[in-house]
């Protein structure tokens, strides 16, 4: 019990006694989205818009636009022009305050691109580069309507044991499906280098970290050491989408362990399938996490009916048939590339880029995540780290 309490920050412990005693945590249903009022500070002038979509002969409808709450990074925003609906995204505002990410163009050319090999992409219709539509680049894609299992989601809100069994399973298997697409018969070969990926993935997201840092954080410095001087070459070339978890998956709502798409492509790229892989145990949490570590859960993954992470991983094994020399690195990578980006998205926020009030309590994911990478370094494993 003691070794527990010294893992664990003093600031985690207040917060987590806090949010119990104030139930701050919001549960989430099981449902498709909809769409909200454009949040403020996140507005888009709707008569340029729609000036140009008339001129590009996109529609000639009336338009009207709202916004999906969720997501952390690029905007997502609904339209419709009569009977048509359609996505429009958009890099959030302050984006260009960090260095790399946000690649719109990139986003809309891997999902044109990709579709032909994996069908679970969305159809995408038209990118603009001209900032002076809406102040930033942006492109129009399908609109995708099915149920999303979000964070938060409660046991008696879920769709229950079984039926996430054979959800997190059918998961498990369309990762390995997507990392064995022909990267050439996608028309992808120049979407990346796979020589020398993982040393500039850990070497990037390091540099990320350090531009974006707002306090220190000693165990995101040792980690960061750690993944430093723990590199390992790559294990073959993959399409990745570096950003795989439940919320990024939606489910057809007359069969929900049937996936219908992937969204959130704005990471992928040609890289180890292995350092994808570790992404998504990076949102992983077990049931016999500490529960100061459960209190900021990135994908539901503790509902039960979900393997754990060392099942997790020997499932993908199996399905793809892959060999693995150091899970923890792989693991442990995940965990540093996401409280990277949480601390990028909080380091905007600190700036007043953005006024989403979600991103207040980013800072402590961020030691969260340090928490989990440091352990499993320690313990030299993926579950049971406490």
């Amino acid at each position: 019990m003691f070794f527990q309490k010294l893992r664990v920050p003093i600031r985690l412990k207040i917060f987590y006694q806090i949010s119990k005693l104030f139930n701050l945590r919001k549960n989430s249903s099981f449902k498709e989205d909809i769409p909200k009022d454009v949040r403020e500070g996140e507005e888009i002038d709707l008569e340029k818009l729609k000036k140009y979509l008339s001129e590009i002969n996109f529609t000639e409808n009336d338009l009207s636009i709202s916004q999906f709450p969720s997501g952390y990074s690029n905007l997502t925003y609904l339209l419709k022009a009569g009977e048509k609906d359609f996505i429009l995204r958009r890099p959030p505002f302050g984006a260009k305050s960090l260095k790399g990410g946000h690649d719109m163009l990139r986003e809309y050319t891997v999902q044109k691109n990709l579709k032909s090999q994996f069908s679970l992409v969305p159809d995408v219709y038209h990118y603009c580069d001209n900032e002076g539509i809406i102040g930033a680049p942006f492109y129009l894609m399908e609109r995708m309507q099915g149920h999303i299992i979000r964070p938060n989601l409660t046991e008696e809100n879920s769709p229950g044991k079984e039926e996430i069994k054979k959800i997190s399973e059918q998961m498990i298997k369309t990762l390995t499906l997507l990392h064995n697409v022909d990267i050439n018969d996608a028309g992808l070969s120049e979407l990346g280098k796979i020589n020398g990926y993982n040393q500039r993935q850990v070497e990037g997201w390091i540099k990320r970290y350090q531009h974006s840092k707002t306090s220190e954080i000693k165990n995101m410095e040792f980690v960061a050491k750690w993944l430093h001087n723990n590199i390992p070459i790559e294990s073959k070339a993959s399409i990745i989408h570096n950003d795989y978890k439940y919320d990024n998956i939606i489910l057809d709502k007359n069969n929900f362990s049937n996936i219908k798409a992937i969204l959130d492509w704005e990471m992928a790229t040609v890289g180890d399938p292995l350092l994808d892989l570790g992404t998504s145990l990076g949102y992983w949490i077990d049931k016999n996490d500490l529960p100061e570590l459960k209190l900021f859960q990135l994908s539901a993954t503790t509902l039960d009916g979900n393997p754990n992470r060392e099942e997790f991983l020997h499932k993908y094994l199996l399905e793809s048939g892959s060999k693995i020399n150091n899970p923890v690195f792989y693991y442990v990578f995940g965990l540093f590339k996401i409280a990277v980006i949480a601390q990028q998205i909080y380091f905007r926020y600190k700036k007043g880029f953005t006024k989403d009030r979600r991103f207040k309590l980013l800072g402590l994911v961020v030691i969260s995540l340090s928490v989990m990478a440091r352990q499993s370094i320690e313990k030299n494993r993926l579950s049971n780290l406490f």
